[in-house]
């Protein structure tokens, strides 16, 4: 079958930051009536390439070809000139405006002879616009009131408002709900259908071999190759990403030992959270949790950690009866816990690397009152290495970090304090596979220090990975229990999920 030829393409772009190469000589074919996903770790380049594209940055070499001809986009207003948009992760609407307004600012409809927007024109054509993308939003309603993917909606109208064929999608559904995400593919399979070429950024590899015609690879900068999602495997894509097998990413390894009991929960109960949680982690153990979302698994670790009060129940750690009020108390007692939401709940993001390493040990980084920024240096560089940050200055803003660093740092603060027990809720949510690897690599390593670890995570090979005992939880409880050994993803599905399996 004879391929569409591009109607833009990137031809050996290149690209450097303060004298640090992110592209060298990178292709990008863009087809219409495809979508081309793009992928790659944190930092190989994804995100640099596409806002070159969309005339954001300007490239140290290459050329851009639109049309079969070559091209200079200046800035982004040429970009949607040459009909091509880009649609960020975290939408750029203006909330205060009503959906209407957003969809057309800087071009609204006149009156004929007058310089007035012709407000009924221009609901009119939202109407039809968020017709087309098959979207059900009032064009009167004010953006600031709408969900994130109702946001993402109102731009994508806005670009094809200005006759846009070529979007740029940008990780659009890092903060999306499941449910947001397959309404998002109806309306991207239609634009696809309508002969729009689109490029689509994800680390979720399900999401890429789903929505995908075909698939860019990039690594440091570097493109990697090409592949049709039919004739390759996540196997080989990640091979690609990262220049190693899968089977090394989620390795538990065997050089470790499981010693004596640490952590003892017993029916442990808060009322419309959870009931009856009984469960205990030994030194050196690495206990996963799982379940789907909403079955109460970040409410028990919070309530492990003092962040929310029990009903019932009762704790032991190292064999003694404790309680636990407050945060506070847990720490004293050797247990950290790092949150999912690492941004919002975790991290003081325009602080420094150094400050949010140190935020659990300011009594050791501190002369008194004062706090001495030597000493404060001298530590967070100490867990910089540990944990391999990578960084630029450990008085850059926390925030400019990528998602696995941003994790490796959050944990650095809490490892300062030396703990026995470690709460982990969802370590490598939002982080691309290499990070992963990194983070799966460090878990190990805080069990064979002979750290006790409960673990949360929803994705299944990470927790049949890396768990030596596994438990499921579903609405509050418990519903089943399994060792390395006896645990199969058919079996934790049926768990969770309250089915009956009846093994073979």
């Amino acid at each position: 079958m004879t391929e569409n030829p591009p109607v833009l393409e990137a031809r050996s772009i290149s690209m450097s930051f303060g004298g640090v190469q992110v592209l060298d000589e990178v292709d990008l074919p863009i087809r219409p009536g495809e979508v081309h996903g793009l992928i790659g770790e944190n930092g190989a380049g994804k995100s640099t390439l596409v806002k070159i594209l969309a005339g954001v940055h300007q490239p140290k070499n290459g050329k851009i070809i639109l049309g079969g001809e070559p091209v200079r986009i200046i800035n982004p207003n040429a970009a949607i000139g040459m009909g091509i948009a880009l649609i960020h992760q975290e939408p750029l609407t203006f909330p205060d405006l009503d959906v209407a307004e957003n969809i057309f600012i800087g071009h609204q409809p006149m009156r004929g002879g007058i310089r007035r927007i012709d407000w009924r024109k221009m609901y009119a054509q939202s109407a039809e616009i968020l017709g087309t993308l098959g979207v059900n939003l009032d064009p009167r309603a004010k953006v600031r009131g709408l969900s994130v993917a109702d946001q993402q909606m109102v731009e994508m109208a806005g670009a094809l408002s200005q006759n846009a064929k070529i979007l740029l999608m940008d990780e659009p559904t890092a903060a999306l709900t499941p449910n947001e995400v397959e309404d998002l593919f109806v309306i991207i399979r239609r634009l696809r259908e309508q002969g729009s070429a689109i490029v689509f950024i994800s680390h979720r590899l399900e999401e890429i071999f789903e929505i995908s015609d075909r698939i860019t690879v990039l690594r440091d900068g570097k493109w990697v190759g090409e592949r049709f999602p039919k004739e390759t495997t996540t196997e080989e894509i990640i091979h690609m990403m990262v220049g190693r097998p899968l089977s090394t990413l989620f390795d538990r390894g065997d050089n470790y030992k499981i010693g004596a009991l640490v952590l003892e929960v017993e029916g442990l109960s808060r009322i419309r959270k959870f009931q009856d949680i009984t469960l205990d982690v030994r030194a050196g153990e690495i206990v996963g949790l799982a379940g789907l979302v909403g079955a109460g698994r970040t409410d028990v670790a919070r309530a492990l950690f003092g962040v929310l009060d029990i009903d019932e129940g009762i704790v032991r750690i190292g064999g003694e009866l404790v309680e636990i009020k407050e945060p506070s108390d847990a720490l004293a007692l050797g247990m950290v816990y790092t949150p999912e939401d690492r941004q919002h709940d975790g991290l003081l993001m325009p602080m420094s690397v150094s400050s949010n390493m140190t935020l659990a040990a300011l009594e050791e980084v501190s002369n008194g009152y004062w706090l001495n920024q030597r000493v404060e240096h001298n530590h967070a560089q100490e867990y910089v290495d540990k944990l391999q940050i990578t960084l630029r200055t450990l008085d850059q803003p926390i925030r400019e970090l990528s998602g696995g660093n941003q994790q490796k740092a959050g944990w650095g603060k809490w490892l300062m304090v030396e703990p026995g027990i470690i709460l982990l809720d969802e370590p490598t949510r939002g982080i691309d596979i290499g990070a992963k690897a990194e983070v799966h690599r460090l878990i190990g390593e805080l069990a064979a220090q002979g750290m006790a670890i409960l673990m949360i995570s929803s994705e299944l090979p990470e927790i049949l990975a890396m768990s030596d005992r596994i438990i499921v939880m579903r609405e509050g409880r418990i519903t089943g229990q399994f060792t390395r050994e006896e645990a199969t993803a058919a079996r934790i599905i049926a768990a969770a999920t309250g089915q009956v399996l009846e093994d073979a």
